[in-house]
């Protein structure tokens, strides 16, 4: 009996043991189950943070926490959704996120976030709260400082940007060429047009006096946040305030971006837009409402001229009473840039060219200095960049003298200018000889019948020809001949001494200069027609007055630079200076001689070397509609001060380089000594 008793006891005792062990084991896995759940939980809260999908938070908030706090569900959302957008919250990431139980089925939780805002990075915030299960669930018992730390009851918070100021372009005398000025603004307040008839004939008005169009004018008045008394801008007034204005109309004084040069260095400068939604999301650092570039220098240094916007990010209680900072930044505002360029030059430059299709090079050949770089014909980057109908946009756009590309950096085959080259590396290869004249009869020559109908043609008749005849009449057939006796190996091997294929250290978008298409010419002719700059060539006005500045430096050629502060780079020993100095008397003669094609030039009165170009732009040697383009190449003889090319683009009769150059010759002259 006793046996039984102590077997049914020890069997008691185990069993209590198992259901102790049992319970004990079921509460282990039910609090693994619940820990896992409020990890659960948590991160779906602050996947909403990262991935700012504010309308699924609500589910996850306990209601009687929100309600604690003095909000609604709804009004978190709002809350979360107003502060991210008010700040400009971008690229939210969150890490070191935990979980730990403090008492039966509630946890606390903390996490770090790290975003963007309109002001800069926030970095490593430290979030915590709790989260307790309720009707089964778990929810998070949110308070304000979930969104930010230290935020309670109904504070705010608040963005406070000191915008820098963009930097301004100069030139070297320290003119303006890009600078931030008040700008007279004209706009209307649509209350005072009146109604009916009389509104009408008010807009067309404002239409007639200010080169408007009144469906433009009643697009701005359409607009959804326009009121009676909304001062509505229509455009802004460059020459001036009138002494009369139309009814309905009033000017104020706003902050812009002015180019005094206008139209003159349109494509140089560039000029600025307001910032759209396709720029942030290309780069989210920008922020609506900035100014960026839109095209020239003002889109290349950009980054520069800008500057950072500095402000501040703090915490505020409902009535706006700073409680603390969040994130402090100093402004820091966009650098100066100096250019080399002249301002007066520049303009003087682009008046020359007319408003035909051409270009202008100015440039200090000792020292590579841009000096001017014009092209036309051109537009007005001030309506650009403060306010453009469609209408005077799509006459820009639609322009076939296609205003927007910059001429001074396309490439063209530079014609008879192009001789000094040829003319120098043969007298340094030792196929050249000043001195030889070469008998040549007729305007027209093949070198044999292999060449089939080609022919090399001449607008001289001369029978002896040497170099300084071939120069001052400018006679292809003469290089045709001396490039073929030089030889195509001795020919490229000088002509690589330039600038072929290299990229120039400067701010602007250009092709590299090119021989030919191909690294050896096709055929005798090509060789030969390379000889008196056409064939293949393609070398912009930029990159011709680089080559070109070997004539002003004993053989030397000066690399081009547009920053005031860029040190000067040198190639040297390109060409010899013997081949200089011969070519160099040949080129003054071609001022001096009054046989010479460049004699008007002489009338100047300046002590000046040149060389005319003309290069054909056609299909075949007998294609009659095809065009010419004209050049020009000065340089100071004496001093070598200065060094101009002039181009223009399917010239005619009376819009030649060398007819369009006098007042700028006579300012470098008179300013350069």
């Amino acid at each position: 009996m006793r046996g039984k008793q102590k077997r049914s006891l020890v069997i008691g005792v185990l069993l209590v043991i198992l259901a102790v062990g049992g319970y004990f084991v079921y509460q282990v896995i039910e609090q693994k189950k619940e820990l896992a759940e409020s990890q659960k939980q948590v991160t779906r809260f602050v996947e909403t943070l990262t991935s700012q999908k504010f309308s699924t938070m609500t589910s996850l908030l306990n209601e009687s926490a929100v309600k604690k706090a003095g909000y609604t569900k709804k009004e978190v959302e709002e809350k979360y959704q107003n502060i991210y957008n008010g700040i400009g919250v971008s690229k939210v990431t969150a890490k070191n996120q935990s979980v730990k139980k403090t008492e039966k089925h509630t946890y606390d939780f903390q996490y770090v976030l790290t975003f963007s805002t309109d002001l800069g990075k926030v970095k490593d915030i430290a979030y915590k709260g709790t989260i307790q299960k309720t009707e089964g669930i778990y929810q998070i018992n949110w308070k304000p400082s979930l969104i930010f730390p230290g935020m309670e009851g109904q504070d705010k918070v608040a963005i406070t940007t000191d915008y820098a100021t963009r930097g301004e372009i100069l030139d070297r005398n320290k003119q303006g060429l890009a600078v931030n000025q008040e700008l007279n603004q004209l706009g209307v307040i649509p209350g005072k047009l009146g109604t009916g008839d009389e509104r009408t004939t008010n807009i067309q008005a404002i239409a007639t006096q200010f080169n408007l169009t009144p469906d433009a004018i009643q697009a701005s008045l359409n607009q959804s946040w326009v009121t009676d008394e909304t001062f509505v801008p229509l455009t802004i007034l460059y020459d001036g305030v009138p002494s009369t204005l139309p009814t309905g109309t009033t000017v104020q004084q706003v902050s812009g971006r002015y180019y005094p040069l206008g139209e003159a260095a349109a494509q140089l400068i560039g000029y600025v837009g307001d910032v759209n939604a396709e720029d942030i999301k290309k780069d989210s650092n920008l922020v609506s409402g900035e100014t960026i570039g839109r095209s020239g220098l003002e889109m290349t240094y950009d980054d520069k001229l800008r500057g950072t916007d500095g402000g501040s990010l703090t915490i505020t209680d409902k009535n706006g009473k700073e409680k603390s900072v969040l994130l402090k930044r100093e402004k820091k505002d966009g650098e100066t840039i100096t250019l080399t360029i002249d301002a007066n030059a520049q303009k003087l430059a682009y008046e020359n060219l007319g408003g035909q299709k051409g270009a202008t090079v100015v440039t200090m050949p000792t020292t590579g200095d841009l000096l001017a770089l014009a092209s036309s014909p051109s537009f007005n980057p001030n309506k650009m960049a403060n306010g453009i109908s469609t209408a005077e946009y799509q006459s820009y756009a639609n322009n076939e003298g296609k205003p927007f590309i910059s001429r001074f950096t396309t490439r063209y085959a530079p014609g008879s200018t192009f001789k000094m080259i040829t003319g120098a590396i043969g007298i340094d290869a030792g196929t050249l000889d000043p001195n030889e004249s070469l008998a040549i009869s007729g305007l027209k020559w093949q070198k044999d019948n292999s060449w089939g109908s080609y022919k090399v043609t001449r607008v001289k008749e001369t029978d002896q020809v040497n170099l300084y005849d071939g120069l001052i009449y400018s006679d292809n057939i003469y290089f045709a001949q001396q490039t073929l006796k030089m030889g195509e190996d001795k020919f490229r091997e000088g002509l690589n001494k330039f600038i072929f294929g290299e990229k120039l250290d400067l701010p602007l978008s250009m092709e590299p200069a090119q021989i030919s298409n191909k690294d050896h010419f096709s055929t005798e002719v090509l060789l030969a027609d390379t000889g008196y700059g056409q064939g293949q060539l393609l070398i912009s006005p930029i990159q011709q007055a680089t080559m070109y500045s070997v004539f002003a430096n004993e053989g030397t050629l000066v690399y081009p630079k547009l920053l005031l502060n860029q040190e000067t780079k040198k190639k040297e020993n390109v060409v010899s200076a013997n081949a200089v100095n011969n070519i160099g008397l040949d080129l003054r003669a071609y001022v001096t001689d009054p046989t010479a094609f460049g004699y008007s030039l002489n009338a100047l009165g300046i002590d000046i070397a040149a060389k005319t170009g003309t290069a054909e732009v056609k299909q075949s040697q007998d294609d009659t509609s095809g065009t010419e383009n004209s050049f020009l190449l000065t340089y100071d003889y004496a001093n070598h001060n200065y060094l101009t090319l002039n181009m223009f683009e399917g010239s005619t009769e009376d819009w030649t380089a060398i007819k369009h150059v006098d007042s700028l010759l006579t300012y470098l002259n008179d300013t350069y000594k």
